[in-house]
């Protein structure tokens, strides 16, 4: 450390793992937002690549002065130990839990601990953002017997959770975190790109985005339904899939998309893992977005109003908030309701105006320059509050 950064407060970030998604995202634009104005160590499981991630995700971390302390000894920081890590609960919720132990022990002495990676018992106060509830920890409602070996292994304290302060990607979360550990939430919207070329309406395509993780959970075989149904009714409309995969448990489900998608490549086509510059394009060229699963936040939705799109998503959910309870003809219920709204507003041009005017309104809520300014308020709040 050199002598000028000597006099900065210590921070101590704890984000086990990185392997894509915007939950991922958030700790990297944390990182951004606080790395010029402190001295931080981030705490993981294994090494990570801070130029891969720069590239993915837009971020300028390599050119920051960041300590990365991989906690797993250098002979498990291999390709066999990520694989397992994200291929089996198991492994990756026992690495958790130890994880949180060893980071109690070694972050006594840091002014302050944050866990960007949901609701945590870091040992003593800190800062916690949450994606949602019960991610660490197990429901106690529904605790089995693995459940009390882990808050073993982790000498975990809901209690000292709940001292910490709280972050929340949404009001929506932020109801659920007080339901689920009675405590209040100040809400900061995660990081939204913003560098995105601004192409006029009539030149971009007549095409849908679904983006977001290749995997079950997010349902983008339920978008591929949904829009099939529309080109049925005489709309030819096309759709493009972009994301990263859901690790070896998910790759039946990965090759189930991809082999529709080569059925139907005259109008749907996948695109993964791509650079962030790569994405942007895809972002900019799209007038629709579809994004079928209810999300605590749904970050990809953002994305998709920051591109000037017309999202269309459940009526359920973070997202809601992103597009506002105004626009109640892009929030719908199930695929019928989806196929109906989509062609009410695919045939009517003044529709179509009239939306993009007024969401455009909701843009600037989105940043991540708005999302850094917030962080650092949050962490200058803290060490106020505790001097």
């Amino acid at each position: 450390m050199n002598q000028s950064r000597l006099t900065l407060k210590t921070i101590a970030i704890w984000q086990p793992y990185f392997m894509g998604g915007g939950a991922e995202a958030v700790s990297l634009w944390i990182l951004e937002a606080l790395a010029p104005y402190y001295d931080i160590t981030l705490f993981t499981l294994q090494s990570i690549d801070l130029e891969r991630l720069d590239i993915l995700y837009n971020t300028h971390l390599s050119q920051q002065t960041i300590t990365v302390k991989p906690l797993l000894p250098s002979l498990l920081n291999s390709e066999s130990t990520r694989f397992l890590i994200a291929n089996s609960r198991t492994v990756r919720s026992g690495l958790i839990h130890w994880s949180v132990r060893v980071f109690k022990e070694l972050t006594r002495d840091y002014d302050l601990v944050l866990s960007t990676y949901n609701g945590l018992d870091m040992g003593r106060q800190g800062l916690q953002y949450l994606h949602w509830v019960y991610v660490v920890e197990p429901n106690p409602k529904k605790m089995r017997r693995w459940g009390a070996i882990l808050m073993k292994i982790s000498d975990f304290s809901l209690e000292n959770l709940q001292k910490n302060v709280t972050l929340a990607n949404s009001e929506y979360t932020a109801k659920r975190v007080k339901e689920a550990y009675g405590i209040e939430s100040r809400v900061v919207y995660p990081p939204v790109v913003t560098e995105i070329d601004a192409i006029p309406w009539e030149q971009k395509d007549d095409a849908f985005l679904c983006s977001g993780r290749i995997v079950e959970p997010k349902q983008p075989h339920q978008v591929i339904e949904i829009l099939q149904k529309v080109r049925d009714r005489g709309f030819d409309v096309k759709l493009h899939i972009t994301g990263g995969g859901g690790g070896a448990y998910q790759q039946s489900y990965e090759r189930r998309i991809k082999k529709i998608a080569a059925q139907n490549s005259d109008w749907i086509q996948v695109y993964q893992d791509l650079p962030y510059k790569d994405y942007l394009k895809v972002l900019a060229r799209c007038r629709y977005g579809l994004h079928h699963k209810p999300e605590p936040f749904g970050i990809s939705v953002a994305e998709m109003l920051k591109a000037g799109m017309i999202p269309f998503v459940r009526n359920k959910g973070g997202q809601v908030e992103i597009l506002g309870n105004q626009h109640q003809e892009l929030l719908y219920h199930r695929q019928p309701d989806a196929v109906e709204k989509i062609i009410a507003v695919l045939e009517n041009r003044e529709k179509q105006e009239s939306l993009l005017e007024s969401l455009k309104q909701r843009q600037a809520l989105f940043s991540v320059e708005q999302f850094m300014k917030e962080i650092q308020l949050a962490v200058g709040d803290y060490f106020k509050e505790s001097d």
